[in-house]
């Protein structure tokens, strides 16, 4: 990615190293120990994505040691910390505990992902009123990289939010009910398309044809849930499909991003 910042944007050099960083992310992502990863003919894009939603429950608990590792850095605690501090005044302890984890999954999810592709980044920020960012040491020019970075939060969120369900069905406390609402309504505010959302990143990969199949999909859970935000989603992802810089397409990405406009609007479907 370094020689490919030193190379001009339209020379036969720069498509040739664009197009082995698109290979080595799938190998990395795709297989272990620098195996070639499976192509996965025979199966289908929604079955990948169904298949990919089974392994989301078992993501906090796998990952652990990683998410205390990202509160040794005093940025990250510190920042947390304040941002506790406002929303607690304004919605009591417990919901503004349970939004900060929630949001601090989200960013580690961004930071497992950068790390797994090699990319320096910093530790999150939290900043009330907006959130918490993860700031890039690196200039990411790869559309797949940058989907695979952008979707890597919302898949953590998702997970964050599954986890504070089943606190809920476990418990029965309301809650914990209100916090996977909560994380599901965030983490599908970030799968708007636009500016440097994630879900801008991750459209910024697909195809014409797949974007227009994500738009479809965004109609599908609007009619299940008829959760109102997707109003939102559906209409930037209309104008982002109608516009001629499409990617090169992904089916992966395709998979993960309709995996996570149905799964968070079915938590999301009674914050309005």
């Amino acid at each position: 990615m370094q020689a490919l910042d030193l190379l001009p944007a339209h020379s036969q050099q720069h498509a040739v190293i664009r197009s082995r960083i698109a290979d080595l992310t799938r190998t990395i992502e795709g297989a272990p120990n620098g195996a070639r990863p499976s192509t996965d003919e025979g199966h289908s894009w929604w079955w990948r994505g169904a298949a990919g939603a089974g392994t989301i429950a078992l993501l906090l608990a796998t990952k652990l040691k990683f998410l205390l590792l990202g509160l040794t850095k005093a940025s990250t605690f510190l920042s947390m910390f304040a941002f506790f501090g406002v929303y607690w005044s304004l919605y009591g302890w417990p919901l503004a505990l349970g939004l900060v984890v929630s949001i601090y999954i989200h960013e580690m999810g961004h930071v497992a992902m950068l790390r797994q592709l090699g990319i320096a980044a910093g530790a999150p920020l939290f900043i009330p009123g907006v959130g918490a960012v993860v700031m890039l040491k690196q200039h990411v020019t790869d559309p797949l990289t940058d989907a695979k970075i952008g979707l890597a939060g919302p898949v953590w969120g998702l997970g964050a939010a599954l986890a504070a369900l089943t606190a809920y069905i476990l418990t029965g406390a309301e809650i914990w009910f209100a916090i996977a609402q909560l994380t599901g309504f965030l983490n599908l505010f970030n799968l708007i398309p636009v500016w440097q959302l994630d879900g801008s990143r991750g459209m910024h990969v697909l195809a014409r044809s797949e974007r227009w199949i994500l738009v479809a999909a965004i109609v599908a859970a609007l009619m299940l849930t008829e959760q109102r935000l997707l109003f939102i989603v559906g209409a930037v992802a209309v104008w982002r499909a109608m516009q001629r810089d499409a990617g090169p397409g992904d089916s992966r990405v395709l998979a993960t991003f309709v995996m996570l406009v149905m799964a968070l609007s079915l938590l999301a479907r009674g914050v309005n």
